[in-house]
């Protein structure tokens, strides 16, 4: 079940041709299975759902935690009242809508909805 605040996903980056090592290393150490959404994006569903991005242009630079919102706009606005800096404004994808920040440690986190 989805519940606003708690970790929902989490996106690492596989880019310069390693989405298919990293399928085949986590896959050999510890029997994660992937489904792929086309040549540069593998999703996996390992306790904490999650997903390799190969697409240099896309991946994040580091591991990027995503929260999930019932309502976006109401989060974004508690995001910046809370000290938060919007890096990426609400934006579409497939499966739904999502904005990036950066917390006050300089973490960047997204969260989406439906």
């Amino acid at each position: 079940m989805k519940q606003p605040g708690k970790l929902d996903y989490l996106e690492m980056p596989a880019t310069a041709g390693t989405l298919d090592r990293l399928k085949a290393f986590y896959s050999a150490a510890f029997a994660w299975s992937f489904t792929d959404y086309g040549p540069t994006y593998s999703a996996f569903a390992e306790g904490l759902d999650g997903g390799f991005q190969a697409d240099a242009a896309e991946a994040p630079a580091k591991p990027l935690p995503v929260l999930y919102s019932d309502n976006l706009e109401e989060t974004l606005r508690a995001v910046e009242s809370a000290g938060g800096t919007i890096v990426r404004p609400i934006f579409s994808f497939p499966g739904g809508r999502r904005f990036h920040f950066v917390d006050p440690a300089g973490n960047e986190l997204a969260v989406w909805s439906h």
